[in-house]
C-alpha cells in the first residue's frame, strides 16, 4: 500500500455549481477551495441545504461543477474544461440510507466489489472480506444477512466493504445520522479503529459539531447556501483517540471556538428554509 504521504490527498480550487444556469440559477457552492491532506479525517459541517453533499458528489463524479478545480494527488478530476469527474474505485461513497444488498450474505456484500470489478476471484475475495470482517470487529455476523444484524453493525460492514478496493478517498455522507447516541458513540470508535489499519482520506460530512471534532484531523465549517468554507480548524488533539477526549479541557474549547460560526449559519439557513443538499 502507497504511504499516506502520496495517496489520497485532495484540493478543492476556486469551485463553483450552479443548478440550472440557464433558467433557476441556484447557486449551490460559491468559489470553495479546500485542501486536505492524504491521509486526513476531514469533517464537513454545516447546515441543511448548504450544499455539503453538492461538493462530495462533485469528488465522486456523481456532478459536474460549473467552474473551478477538484485534484486528487495533483491528478485533475473535474475542471471548468471537465466539468464531471469519471466515478473511480479510487474513491468510494458511503451514503446515509445504506446500500448492502439484503438477499446477500454480509460476508457476500463486502467481497461483491472486487469480484464484479474482475480484480480478484470469489475465493481471493472471501478471503480478503474475511481477514477485513475480523479486523473490524465483525466475527460472527459473515453468514447473516443485513436484516439480521443491528444498524450500527450494518454501517461497519459498509465501511468495510467500502475499503475492499483499496481506495484512496472515503467519502462519508451522514453514515450516522440516523443512529442513537449511545451507538453513536461506538461507531465512532471503530471507524476509528478501521482508520488506523487503513489510513484512508476520509471526507466525512455531518450536522453534528461533536462528531465532528471527536473524529477530525481538520474541521471545515460551511456557510449557508451557497456553500464555501467559513472556518477551518485544525484539531490538535492527538490521534488515536477514545471517548476520553470528550471530558478534555482542549476539547470543550474547540467546541466553544466553533459553536458561534456553527450557530450562525444554522440560522441563516432555518431563516432561508433551506432542506436538502
Amino acid at each position: 500500500m502507497a504511504t499516506t504521504e502520496t495517496r489520497g490527498a485532495i484540493r478543492i480550487e476556486d469551485v463553483v455549481k450552479i443548478y440550472d444556469p440557464d433558467g433557476a440559477a441556484v447557486m449551490a457552492v460559491d468559489h470553495c477551495s479546500l485542501d486536505i491532506a492524504a491521509g486526513e479525517i476531514c469533517m464537513i459541517v454545516g447546515p441543511s441545504g448548504c450544499g455539503k453533499t453538492t461538493l462530495l458528489n462533485a469528488i465522486a463524479g456523481f456532478h459536474e461543477i460549473t467552474s473551478g478545480r477538484i485534484t486528487l494527488d495533483g491528478e485533475v478530476l473535474c475542471s471548468t474544461d471537465r466539468p464531471k469527474s469519471r466515478p473511480g474505485s479510487d474513491r468510494v461513497v458511503v451514503f446515509q440510507n445504506g446500500a448492502l444488498f439484503p438477499w446477500k450474505t454480509n460476508l457476500d456484500n463486502v467481497a461483491f466489489g472486487p469480484i464484479m470489478q474482475g480484480k480478484l476471484s470469489k475465493a481471493e475475495a472471501r478471503e480478503k472480506a474475511l481477514s477485513m470482517m475480523a479486523d473490524a470487529g465483525l466475527n460472527g455476523v459473515e453468514h447473516n444477512y443485513p436484516g439480521e444484524v443491528s444498524s450500527g453493525v450494518r454501517r461497519r460492514i459498509e465501511i468495510v466493504r467500502a475499503l475492499m478496493n483499496d481506495p484512496k478517498v472515503l467519502l462519508l455522507d451522514e453514515p450516522y445520522r440516523a443512529l442513537d447516541s449511545l451507538t453513536k458513540s461506538v461507531m465512532h470508535e471503530a471507524l476509528l479503529e478501521i482508520y488506523y489499519r487503513n489510513k484512508v482520506t476520509i471526507f466525512f460530512i455531518t450536522h453534528d459539531l461533536e462528531e465532528a471534532i471527536f473524529l477530525g484531523h481538520k474541521v471545515a465549517i460551511m456557510t449557508s447556501r451557497p456553500c464555501k468554507p467559513k472556518k477551518v480548524l485544525t484539531v490538535d488533539i492527538p490521534h488515536p483517540r477514545d471517548y476520553g477526549v470528550l471530558t478534555s479541557k482542549r476539547f470543550r474549547e474547540l467546541i466553544e471556538e466553533t459553536n458561534e460560526a456553527v450557530h450562525e449559519e444554522a440560522v441563516k439557513a432555518f431563516q432561508s428554509g433551506e432542506k436538502e443538499g
